[in-house]
């Protein structure tokens, strides 16, 4: 199998931003991807009051993370290197706590989901942080998906008593 490093014959960034703008991109892709799968993780095993609610929520920001994951990577192709979800390496580099194997109470789900968006959140800000100096294209894709996940934040925390 052929791999090309660069397949685009007319980048948009140098090598040396390319290569930053993608690493910083790389980082928020593992953590999405590992939000999407930690959330249903979640979505399949919260159990108690109000499980309805909660479960058809988790829906709605697998649905905002599984978006967010995808412009990610299409944007790290865009700049001319392959995007890498794969299961190792989200496995290996993502900044994300382990979700409990079993079934959750609600309260519980709740805290462990408002924790993974944080982080993955904080990531984002990370990038967004250091992308306005190199790729504003970037920082801006970054800024997109923060805002919806920040209102998923809010609003799952809002449950937390």
């Amino acid at each position: 199998m052929t791999t090309l490093t660069t397949p685009l014959k007319r980048q948009v960034l140098n090598d040396k931003l390319q290569q930053q703008t993608v690493d910083l991109l790389q980082k928020s892709l593992v953590n999405l991807v590992d939000l999407a799968l930690l959330l249903k993780q979640a979505h399949w095993n919260v159990i108690g009051k109000n499980f309805r609610s909660i479960h058809l929520q988790l829906d709605e920001i697998i649905a905002t993370v599984r978006d967010g994951s995808d412009e990610i990577a299409e944007r790290i192709a865009a700049l001319g290197l392959p995007a890498d979800g794969r299961s190792g390496t989200v496995a290996a580099d993502s900044d994300l706590s382990d979700y409990p194997r079993d079934f959750q109470q609600v309260a519980d789900t709740i805290s462990l989901v408002a924790d993974a968006l944080k982080t993955t959140i904080d990531g984002l800000r990370h990038a967004i942080d250091k992308l306005g100096d190199i790729d504003p294209v970037s920082e801006d894709l970054c800024i997109a998906i923060a805002g919806p996940l920040e209102k998923h934040l809010w609003m799952v925390q809002a449950q937390e008593s």
